[in-house]
């Protein structure tokens, strides 16, 4: 498995969350690598990517001031606290990995998916 993500839970509205996503160094190394969701009856959209040397990050405007996305160099993880939750933010969560190494905000950016961890806001 080449990106695998964990982490999810159910937690009440204005908790916090913590998902990681393990990558092969290959892919950790060279990639930009960030976050996707799709709530029920939604389209996947885009959460948080950081590009491949941590500089840059970018987020979703909905969660811009309460979710924070880094990267874990020891163990080739990339991470996203997630604070304040909402119900708006119960989702299926999905890391990605896009090949060029920047940030991006697009599905269609994305080179490879990791299958998806549930987190579920009670409100």
């Amino acid at each position: 498995v080449q990106l695998q993500a964990f982490g999810g839970g159910l937690v009440q509205a204005g908790g916090s969350l913590r998902l990681s996503c393990a990558a092969s160094g290959r892919i950790f190394n060279n990639n930009g690598m960030g976050w996707f969701r799709q709530g029920p009856g939604k389209e996947r959209e885009f959460v948080a990517s950081v590009s491949w040397n941590g500089h840059t990050t970018r987020y979703a405007e909905s969660v811009e001031g309460r979710f924070t996305i880094s990267r874990g160099y020891a163990d080739n993880t990339i991470s996203l606290q997630m604070n304040s939750l909402k119900p708006e933010d119960t989702a299926v969560y999905y890391c990605a990995a896009a090949g060029g190494g920047s940030v991006f905000v697009t599905p269609t950016a994305v080179t490879r998916w990791g299958q998806g961890t549930q987190v579920t806001v009670s409100s």
